[in-house]
């Protein structure tokens, strides 16, 4: 189960070959399911029934029959480095325009739920605990975020893939 997509916000499955871009677009808050060693029908079969839009570096996912009548969109990603693969994903969608940072499980792709202080007390580093003030909690696997240290260093990162998108 993935996390909601209002509106006209894009889905994505990324194929194994690309995997790290499924942990970038979460962090933008699109909903990016990972899929590991499945075969290729199997893919484009969930890509089809829940509207998703396929991201691989497999060519022959691109000569499927659904991809080239346009049933199916698939996008092949040319680099095999994932701040490359985000930059043409940038320039291929915008993706700026409808990201919601961090409002995604890294992990698992839930949508993530406002937590207090008082219901993480028990669950986060003492310090955490007495220096944050905002917490979100992934109801499926129970993971806790808040804004520290490294939720800064993910937002300055993501911030630099959004700008040098725009940039090309």
């Amino acid at each position: 189960m993935g996390g909601e997509s209002g509106g006209n916000r894009r889905r994505f499955i990324v194929d194994h070959n690309v995997g790290k871009l499924a942990r970038w677009l979460r962090m933008l808050g699109y909903d990016s399911v990972f899929v590991a060693g499945q075969d290729d029908s199997q893919m484009v079969r969930q890509a089809l029934e829940e509207g998703r839009v396929i991201l691989t570096r497999d060519t022959g996912i691109m000569k499927r029959r659904q991809v080239k009548n346009g049933r199916l969109k698939a996008v092949l990603l040319e680099s095999e480095e994932p701040e490359r693969q985000m930059r043409q994903l940038m320039n291929t969608f915008d993706l700026k325009e409808n990201a919601r940072p961090f409002t995604l499980c890294l992990e698992c792709n839930r949508s993530l739920a406002p937590r207090t202080r008082e219901e993480v007390a028990d669950r986060v580093p003492p310090y955490v605990y007495r220096t944050q003030t905002q917490y979100v909690e992934c109801p499926a696997c129970h993971r806790i975020y808040w804004r520290g240290t490294h939720w800064k260093a993910m937002m300055t990162r993501l911030e630099r893939q959004l700008d040098a998108g725009e940039k090309q």
